[in-house]
Parts: structure tokens; C-alpha cells; sequence
């Protein structure tokens, strides 16, 4: 039988903020509120190119271009009618003839396709696994965690013990034994998804409203999309009617929130990641436009301090996640580093920067409101921003899933979601499972609790306030 737990997150937090977002263009109606294609050298890269940390390989032709996934059991398509053009609005160069680089605006770094041996490449047609026979699909899935899942020891699991799991699969316990094995290494960042069959997995989903539901009485507890959604609507009306009196600006697409909470005080709601452009192509300069106009309105509001909250951003593109953070960098600094799962080891640990961007940065005192719900990308700015000496951690901590999430597919066509890469702070600090939060116990203030619903406020605020008044 299906875990009670799923859909929680799926259906209500996956559409949460669509639907508070949607009830605030009905508080606030009056909001402030062309397709560039590289061409690819396609008869330069025929044949089978590897992208051997993510288990990807792709077939160029003159026809149908296919996407495969392989691990230890096999191969599977995931897609048998790929157009690199599309992808993820990555540009293309070939390197000689063996390497073929992609970079993208929302790509912090490039990636590498090594060409195959078109003669015995790892992955051909008549080796791919296209079957529901239940024992193959578990074989597939127990060995894409095996080759490429980076956190069995930082999760303190033993994952071979499971492989002899596959000796009690049935087409009928199939699901149920995957969603067990999912559910054991609770991450954010783990998922199974079968349209067909109606299946949609989340890994982290139990963890999650187990603190969600912490701190709040038996009649308020999370059970369903319309609670959650219920819950988040009241806060946020208790954010913007008390605290900034109505008087909010924001985006047409309500991804940033921003007004003034007392003459000194401002307060910036970043509700996600992702979202700000038409197309992968105009993301990051429609973010940096709407970044000009915050800014330009924090600047010229003469405030001295600043409350940033990402309590309610559930994550997107990382490049998105850094320029915001440069907006709020007093000088370019190593942030971050990350590596990848690959083999019995990792790719090389690659360290990443970020430098002031615009005309004003905002470099006086700040407080970052952070959740559990702070995921992915939120979890990124958390990661760059929470060593500032004016920077302050008031909250609870982050989810602890931040690797971008590495796709796969089943032989019977389920999607498979899961955390391939690690990251670290600027010490080398890992922050995966235990998240960013407060450095002391007086700033641990949760993100959802009955006695501020009971008492119409917002204890995140208050004790951002009171550090800000000290």
C-alpha cells in the first residue's frame, strides 16, 4: 500500500506557490508589475557521445538524435527524439574531434561530451532494456543509485545490502518496494515518477512535513495541499498587512516581494529560483532587470538594514541563486565548491566565485529568514551568503538537499530524480541532510507554529527586528 506520505509535497508544496501567489495578485491587483538558437554542427558530431558522471549518452544522426541512460544493469531511452538545440538552452562547440563542450547562462559551469567509439560504444540500440518486467526495473534502479547517488555514506545507508531485494519483486509489489528503499534515504532531492501508472514518489516528503508539523497544534497540522496551502495564505497576509502595512511591491510574476517594514528596515521575499525569463535564453537579464528595480528601490528608501526571506523558495536554477547573491556581496569571493559522483570516486572539486553585479549591493546589516522549505538553489544563496560578517541566520534550518538533481528513466519508463553532486561552502564545509541555519539556539524560530497564528504575528521577523535594533 501506497505511504500516506505522498503527494504532500507533490501536490501541495509543488503548487503552493502557485496558489498563494495567486491570492496575493487578489490582495495586491495593483503589483508593479524571440527564441535565440546556436546552430549546431551536426555533421561534425555524428555518432555516440558520453557524459560519463551523469550516466548520459547521446546518439547523433541525420535523423532522430536518441538520449540514453546507462547504468551497471543496462541501458534505457529517455528520450528517442532529442533535439540538442533544446537543451536546457545550452550553446554548443566541438572541441577537435573528440570533445564537444555545452555552457549555458544557467549553468554554473560547462559540460563535456567525450565521443564513443561509433564501433563499440557503451550503450547500442540492441542493448537497451525496454520492458515492465518488474525484476529488470528494480535491477535498473537499485544500480542508478549505485553508479551515480553520492550520499549513501553521508545518509549512513548500506545500499548493497538491498540489491537482494530483486529475488522478492512482483509486478504487484513493484512500487512498494522502490518507495520503501526511496523513503530510507530521505532526500529532497530523490523521486519516482510514473505518469502512466500514477505514481510520483518523493523521497523527502515524510521529513519534511514532520517538521512542517513540529511546532503546530493537532487542529492546524499539515495533512493535505488545502492546509498547507491555508497556513502559508494566513502568513504571508500577516507578513504584508502587518509588518509592511499593505504597502508591497513586486514583479508581474510575483517571484519578488519587497516593501519597507519601518523607516530603518527593509524586507525582500525571494519566492524562488526560477521563472523570470520567457525562455532559458532571457532568464538571467529579466532577473537582472527586475534586480535593478529592487535595488534601485532599497538604495533609494535610505534603509540601513535588511531582512531577506527565502522561507518559501523551494529552489531553480543556481545561476539565478548567484546573481541575486551578487546583488548582496560586498567584494567577489569564493563561494562554493561542488563535485560529482563518478565511479568509485568524484570529478575534480571545482570551486566557484561571485562578484558584485549592478549599480548598488546592499552590504549593511542583513537577516535571512530560512525553512525547511528552503531547498535546492534557496539552499545555494543560503550557502554563499551565511559567512558575510553582516549576514545573520534567523530561522530554521535549510532542507539539506542541494545537488542538481540527475534524471534517469526505468525501462518501463519511469522517471528516476536523484543527488549525484556535493556541495561545500567555501572552507569545504557539507551542509547535504543537515542543512544552513542559525549558529545559536535564540535564532531557532520555526517557520510555522501555532501560537503565531494564535497571536497574528511572524516570530521570524520579530527576532530578525530585535538583532536589527540591538
Amino acid at each position: 500500500m501506497m505511504n500516506s506520505y505522498i503527494n504532500i509535497k507533490t501536490e501541495t508544496i509543488k503548487y503552493f506557490k502557485t496558489c498563494f501567489l495567486i491570492l496575493i495578485l487578489l490582495i495586491f491587483a495593483a503589483c508593479q508589475s524571440d527564441d535565440d538558437t546556436t546552430p549546431t554542427p551536426q555533421d561534425s558530431i555524428n555518432g555516440f557521445w558520453s557524459i560519463a558522471d551523469k550516466g548520459w549518452i547521446f546518439e547523433f544522426t541525420d535523423g532522430n538524435d536518441i538520449f540514453y541512460n546507462i547504468n551497471a544493469a543496462g541501458c534505457s531511452i529517455q528520450n528517442d527524439d532529442f533535439v540538442l538545440q533544446d537543451f536546457f538552452g545550452f550553446n554548443f562547440d566541438v572541441i577537435g574531434e573528440n570533445e564537444l563542450i555545452a555552457s549555458s547562462e544557467l549553468s554554473d559551469s560547462e559540460i563535456v561530451f567525450m565521443r564513443l567509439s561509433n564501433q563499440n560504444p557503451d550503450c547500442l540500440p540492441n542493448q537497451i532494456s525496454d520492458t515492465k518486467d518488474p525484476v529488470i526495473n528494480f535491477d535498473h534502479f537499485w544500480n542508478i543509485f549505485n553508479d551515480y547517488y553520492a550520499f549513501f555514506e553521508t545518509r549512513n545507508i548500506d545500499w548493497a545490502q538491498y540489491e537482494s531485494l530483486r529475488d522478492q519483486v512482483t509486478a504487484d509489489n513493484f512500487y512498494d518496494i522502490i518507495e520503501e528503499l526511496a523513503y530510507l534515504l530521505d532526500d529532497g532531492h530523490v523521486s519516482i515518477y510514473d505518469e502512466q501508472n500514477g505514481i510520483e514518489i518523493n523521497s523527502g516528503d515524510p521529513t519534511l512535513l514532520e517538521k512542517l508539523n513540529a511546532n503546530l497544534s493537532i487542529d492546524l497540522a499539515i495533512e493535505n495541499e488545502s492546509d498547507f496551502f491555508d497556513l502559508g495564505n494566513e502568513k504571508l497576509r500577516t507578513i504584508f498587512n502587518d509588518y509592511l502595512g499593505g504597502n508591497v511591491e513586486s514583479d508581474e510574476r510575483l517571484n519578488i516581494l519587497w516593501g519597507l517594514i519601518n523607516d530603518d528596515t527593509g524586507y525582500i521575499n525571494i519566492i524562488t529560483m526560477e521563472g523570470y525569463g520567457t525562455n532559458f535564453n532571457n532568464e538571467l537579464s529579466s532577473l537582472n532587470v527586475l534586480l535593478d528595480t529592487v535595488m534601485d528601490d532599497i538604495e533609494a528608501s535610505g534603509v540601513s538594514k535588511l531582512i531577506i526571506d527565502i522561507r518559501f523558495n523551494d529552489g531553480g536554477y543556481d545561476t539565478v541563486a548567484l546573481d541575486i547573491v551578487s546583488r548582496f556581496i560586498d567584494q567577489e569571493r569564493i563561494s562554493y565548491s561542488k563535485k560529482a559522483r563518478l565511479g568509485d570516486s568524484f570529478t575534480e572539486n571545482r570551486s566557484f566565485s561571485v562578484a558584485p553585479k549592478g549599480n548598488f549591493q546592499f552590504t549593511d546589516d542583513i537577516i535571512l529568514l530560512t525553512s525547511p522549505y528552503t531547498i535546492s538553489a534557496a539552499e545555494l544563496f543560503a550557502l554563499c551568503v551565511k559567512d558575510l560578517p553582516y549576514v545573520t541566520i534567523v530561522g530554521e534550518n535549510t532542507n539539506g538537499a542541494f545537488s542538481t538533481i540527475l534524471q534517469h528513466v526505468l525501462p518501463n519508463g519511469a522517471e528516476i530524480g536523484l543527488s549525484n553532486e556535493i556541495y561545500s561552502d567555501a572552507q569545504g564545509a557539507i551542509f547535504e541532510v543537515i542543512g544552513i541555519g542559525p549558529e545559536n539556539q535564540e535564532n531557532q524560530v520555526p517557520f510555522l507554529s501555532t501560537l503565531d497564528f494564535q497571536d497574528e504575528k511572524d516570530s521570524g521577523i520579530e527576532r530578525a527586528l530585535e538583532l536589527l535594533n540591538n
